[in-house]
């Protein structure tokens, strides 16, 4: 048992709406020992109180502990939490299946041209490629950089559809369908030669700006760009730059520098890029699966145990 106070309450910020609905999710919690309220901002809160939100509020460091229910947890201070001794939890690991399919529907789309057939179809047109265009995913190169969750979510399904799949990470160790593991130091040859890049690293210092001209350069010019991490990670203009210039394919975004993406943002304009807006782990489940890992939490505080995905 720990030392710290028990929970006795689990508050629902009212900003899950943003990316759930927030009575569905407070529901999810029925079995849950303690009482589940959606609270807004006006809520104050004690050491007995858990709070889930999607955006900060400086009320919640006098909570017990606060989960952020994206993976990314950038707007919250997380040394502030340190400060007050405040568990801050986030929610990575979750989306593997999600954000795997939604990157492979790219690639699909992209190499059998689906997303063309329904833009001719908004026209009634009976639209037919040249023979040479469409082509199958078997057997291309995927170089998925980044091998965390989302990155073998992604690999996992690549493999099943017969590509070559290689990764990019830090660590050696084996990825279950990833044939070959570079370094980060090795990224230009990791891309070099292949038909796909997935983007599935966080949005770090280090990764910022990550893919750029230089990057865009060594690519093939039939290849394709997958990013379903962070927008900053990959830099837009020279993006665009490389798309008008045929130095790359084609891509498929789901996250982008500012989001809503700006409606004269030239990306909207090119036929080889799909656009989602930001809905990569985006299903009628979705808040479901928030609630499992948030219940899994919940247990190991009130147990005294490590917090999984502690960032603070």
């Amino acid at each position: 048992m720990s030392d710290r106070p028990q929970l006795e309450r689990l508050c629902v910020h009212e900003t899950v709406d943003q990316k759930i609905p927030a009575e569905a999710f407070a529901e999810a919690f029925a079995d849950l020992d303690v009482p589940v309220e959606i609270v807004g901002d006006d809520a104050e809160f004690d050491r007995t109180d858990a709070v889930a939100s999607f955006r900060p509020r400086e009320s919640f460091l006098d909570a017990g502990w606060t989960h952020c229910i994206r993976a990314g947890y950038d707007e919250f201070d997380t040394d502030a939490y340190e400060a007050e001794g405040v568990p801050l939890t986030n929610s990575t690991g979750i989306h593997d299946t999600t954000v795997g399919e939604i990157a492979v529907g790219y690639m699909v789309s992209l190499a059998r041209m689906l997303h063309i057939y329904r833009d001719h179809q908004g026209d009634n047109d009976w639209y037919e490629p040249t023979y040479e265009r469409p082509f199958t995913v078997e057997n291309e190169r995927l170089c998925v950089v980044g091998l965390g969750t989302l990155g073998q979510g992604i690999a996992k399904r690549a493999d099943a559809l017969g590509m070559d799949v290689v990764g990019v990470r830090r660590s050696e160790e084996p990825v279950d369908g990833v044939s070959e593991i570079y370094h980060p130091d090795d990224l230009h040859e990791a891309i070099d030669g292949a038909r796909f890049v997935a983007i599935a690293v966080p949005h770090t210092p280090e990764t910022e700006g990550m893919f750029s001209t230089e990057e865009f350069d060594l690519m093939r010019d039939d290849a394709y760009l997958v990013n379903v991490a962070r927008g900053p990670i990959v830099d837009e203009d020279d993006l665009v730059a490389a798309l008008d210039a045929g130095d790359i394919a084609g891509a498929g975004l789901d996250v982008f520098e500012t989001e809503p993406l700006p409606e004269d943002n030239p990306l909207w304009d090119f036929e080889e890029v799909i656009i989602s807006p930001h809905r990569g782990s985006a299903t009628n489940r979705y808040h479901l699966d928030i609630a499992d890992l948030v219940t899994e939490i919940f247990h190991q505080y009130q147990a005294g145990e490590d917090l999984r995905n502690r960032v603070a």
